[in-house]
Formats: C-alpha cells, structure tokens, sequence
C-alpha cells in the first residue's frame, strides 16, 4: 500500500476518532489542526472526510473558544452547526464572506439587524430566499422582502412572515405562489384565509409559476399546471387554507363535499369542526381521508364508540389509526384489540391509563387485550410481573424488555417461550451477562438477538464477539467499550467503513492506536491548505 492510500484511509477513520468520548485533548487539538490543514491536493475522498471530520469536531462539548473559532475558520458547515449550538458568537463572523453562517445566526434569533438589511440585497436569489424565512426581521428587510424582485422570495416571506398586516397583505398578492405559501401561514388573519378560501372579495390572481416564465420542468411542483387560471396553484392554495387551523371552522366545513380528495383529506386534520362533519370524513371513499379523520383527537366519544362497532373497522389500517387515538377508552381499545392485530407499539390510551385500568385489562382472558399494556415500561410491579408470566408468547415478547423483571423470570420466559421471545429478552436493560452469552450462542442464531446485544450495557466480550458475525450488529459491536482492544484495533481496518469508524469512536481505543490514525492522517502534503468553505 502507498502512503498516499495509508495517508487517505487515515482521514476516512478520524471522524469515528472525533466522536470519541475518551480523546485527550492534546490528540483533540491535533484533529482540529488536521481539519483546518484541509484535505491532500488530489483526492476527492480527503475532502469527503474532512468535511466529515469538522462536522463531528463540531459536536463536541469541549471544545475550547479558541477551537471553536479554528473550526469555523476552517468549515461552512461547521460553522454553521456551531452557530446554531451557541457557540459562535456574532462577532466573529462576517457576513458578506459567511453568508450562510449569519443566516444561521439570524434564525436563531442571535444576528444582527444590520446582518439582514445587506443580505436583504444579496446578489444571490437563494441568500435572501432563506432570509425571508428567519423571524424577528426589522420592518425595512420585510418591506424589502416583500418588494423582491424574485417572486419566490416574496412566497418565503408569506409563508413565515409573523406579522398579521403583512401576511394579509400577502395573501392578496396578485401572485397565485405567494398567496399559496400565505395559505399556510397561521399569522395570516382569519378574514383573509377566508377570502383564499372562498374567493369572495380577491381579486383573480395574475400569473402563476407555470405562466409567469419560462421554467425547466424540474423547477415546478409534480403535476403543477396553467390553462390561464393558475389551475394547479390555486387547488394547491385552497388545499392548504382547508388546513390552516386559522382559517374560520365554519367556512372550512362548507368544503366537506369539495371533489379534491386532498381538499378534503386537509379537512380531516383540523379538530374544530362539527362532528357530522367528521360522520362523513370517516366514511369518504378515499381510505386516506378516512385514515386522517380516525385519527382526529377532535373525534367526540359517540363517532369512536360507533366507529368501532361498525363495518368500517374491517379495514385494519382505520382500525389501527383509532387504536392510536389518545384518551381512547380502555373498553374501545379492548374490543379493537380483539378485532385484529394492532401492533407492537405502546398506544397512547394504554400509556395514560391508570393503575386500575391497567389491572384490569392485564387481567383480561384474551390475549390481544393483554398486549398492548405488555408494551408499557412503566407498569406497578404486580401487573408487570402478571404479564411476565403469560402463557401467551405475544404478550411475554411485549412485556420481556420491561424495566424491574429478575433473571429468573427473564429465563422462564425464555424456557417457556423459545426463540420468539430471545430478542426481546435480550432488549431487557437488566439482562444480565451471562444470559446475554446463552442467548447469541443459540442455534440456529436469532439475528435480532445480536442487533440487541451489541448494544446493550451488560454485554460481555464472550457476548460481542458472535454479533461481529452479523452485518447488523456489527458497527455497534465495534463501538462497544467490553469489546477486546485487540479486536477494536483490527477492527480500524475492516473493509466497511461504517464499522471502522464505530472502532474508532470506541471509548477503549487505547491512545497508541489513536495516535497512529493521526500519523497515518498526517501523511500528506502539510503545505497545501483549501481556502475556508463558507459561500451561501
């Protein structure tokens, strides 16, 4: 191997070395000099990494200020992570030469108002464009904004700008792309959601994207479209006002029957209209309407109940969208439950019940009822305990990762229950090492069982070895501090790149490997520097 090839797998492993918790600072300040150092002349894949490595250099939590500004010197990207971290202060940027960084410290709230007035005249459309989207703008860059000569500027504005005058304003303008993005905006005042959508009191907008120029066709929304009316926007715009939790409930409700399925698919997400509203949302014949409508926390006690008795729960996905809903009462979920699979995720009305309810449903003679308050980590220890014992392997494989459960009901589970609860077993932040060795020596092997395993914190290096076996488990197996350092250190050379960097960031890399990365990094023409990236 040549040393520019050792030189260039060197740089490909130092983001993993910058994620390590256990780098000492002196080998932190040699990485932050490589990375203001900047790739090799030659190779692509040098400059890959060490954007790479800046941007995990940024993630850190010791760097010193002076680092912090080395850094930023040294990366856009960089920068701008560490200025929305709070840890570049507005006086050492520039904003004519880091655009993109100020932009960042403007949307945080943290620039300066003179930031934004020469931005506001930036040559590059794309500059003030993000601009427009940043909050607490002084009153002469929205106005300024607002008279862009580029219309999608003046469309960013409408859809972030949080002033009320202004988002009416634009709500009205004679642009069908603005007053789209305005559709969006919660600012805009009732009244003038009202006028976009129903129309009355607006003028007819002038042009549209499609109309106003030429544009490549990659430049315009799928399907968008103009006969002369601005067709394709103006759906759009109504679409997104049916949406609009400002907008007035009573004139959204008038658009239940709209034969826009998206119309009404927006509709089904608001929670402020009438229930019999809602009563023919559920029934539309477009299942993703009904879909968004089931889910609706505006939903009244009565439509759920009926819903769930009724014909219309034989569709499995509405059926889980209920499921899903939260203050869902136990009773409901009970009889969905037994209606057919849900899944194995914790539901919001099982995850607010109350001890009693709890007992009551892990009581339950059906299985289907048991389950879902098996998914539940935070169960009284009696109900808890009750499920560990179920004779039903669903329920066991819900309740197995528990928090609480000993190695003793953790290994009935698994005598009772075989290989279909071992994963989940093996999930339990309690399982203790040697069950963990017993589990990834099974065969055939469970192969979620090592994905569980080389990431759990009672994992031994008896039970890591077999995960590094598995393509899956093997990068967090790398990464694991219990792997042995002999192994961690081969590992900086495996042939896949992810599992290289996860030895690298390895806690126990011991230093003398550490430094050879950095030498091997080193190997390089030092004379040559790359100019700091931080163009908009």
């Amino acid at each position: 191997m040549t040393r520019q090839r050792r030189g260039a797998a060197g740089l490909g492993l130092l983001p993993g070395l910058a994620a390590n918790p256990a780098l000492p600072p002196e080998l932190l300040a040699r990485l932050i000099a490589l990375a203001a150092a900047g790739p090799g002349p030659d190779t692509h894949a040098d400059a890959d990494a060490v954007e790479d490595l800046c941007s995990e250099l940024a993630g850190r939590t010791d760097l010193s200020p002076a680092q912090v500004r080395t850094l930023a010197d040294a990366d856009g990207h960089a920068a701008v992570l560490l200025a929305r971290g709070g840890r570049l202060p507005a006086a050492a940027v520039d904003p004519a030469a880091r655009p993109s960084v100020a932009l960042a410290l403007l949307d945080e709230g943290t620039g300066r108002p003179e930031w934004a007035r020469l931005l506001a005249v930036h040559p590059d459309q794309e500059v003030r464009r993000r601009l427009a989207s940043c909050p607490g703008l002084p009153a002469d860059v929205v106005e300024a904004l607002a008279a862009d000569p580029d219309i999608e500027v003046v469309a960013e504005l409408a859809l972030w700008t949080a002033e009320p005058e202004t988002a009416a304003r634009l709500a009205a303008h004679p642009h069908a792309e603005v007053r789209m993005s305005a559709a969006l905006n919660e600012a805009v005042p009732p009244a003038a959601l009202a006028a976009l959508l129903t129309g009355e009191g607006l003028a007819p907008a002038t042009a549209c994207l499609v109309c106003d120029r030429p544009r490549p066709e990659w430049e315009l929304r799928p399907g968008a479209a103009c006969a002369g009316g601005h067709e394709s926007t103006v759906h759009d715009t109504l679409q997104r006002a049916a949406r609009n939790p400002a907008a007035p409930a009573a004139v959204a409700a008038a658009l239940a029957g709209h034969p826009s399925k998206l119309v009404r698919w927006s509709l089904a997400e608001r929670t402020d209209l009438p229930q019999e509203v809602y009563a023919g949302l559920v029934e539309d014949p477009v299942p993703g309407v009904r879909w968004e409508a089931a889910r609706n926390p505006a939903l009244g006690e009565p439509l759920v109940r009926a819903l769930a008795a009724g014909p219309a729960c034989e569709d499995d996905e509405l059926r889980r969208r209920l499921a899903g809903r939260p203050g869902l009462p136990l009773d409901v979920l009970a009889e969905l439950a037994a209606a057919g699979r849900i899944g194995p995720v914790l539901l919001p009305a099982v995850a607010g019940a109350p001890p009693e309810a709890l007992a009551e449903a892990a009581a339950s003679p059906r299985a289907a009822v048991r389950m879902p308050v098996a998914e539940r980590r935070d169960l009284p220890p009696a109900v808890r305990d009750r499920l560990a014992a179920d004779p039903d392997a669903a329920v066991a494989k819900a309740v197995a990762p528990h928090p609480g459960l000993s190695e003793a009901q953790l290994r009935a589970m698994v005598a009772r229950h075989g290989v279909q609860v071992h994963a989940r077993v093996a999930a339990n932040p309690g399982a203790p090492a040697g069950l963990l060795e017993e589990l990834v020596r099974h065969r055939p092997p469970v192969r979620r069982v090592f994905r569980e395993v080389a990431g759990h914190r009672n994992a031994t290096a008896a039970a890591l070895l077999p995960c590094l076996d598995d393509a899956r488990a093997r990068p967090a197996a790398a990464a694991h501090p219990a792997l042995p350092v002999p192994v961690i250190v081969g590992l900086l050379r495996d042939p896949d790149p992810v599992v290289a960097r996860a030895a690298a960031a390895n806690p126990s890399l011991p230093r003398t490997a550490m430094e050879r990365l950095l030498a091997d990094a080193s190997r390089k023409d030092p004379t040559k520097r790359r100019k700091p990236s931080g163009g908009a």
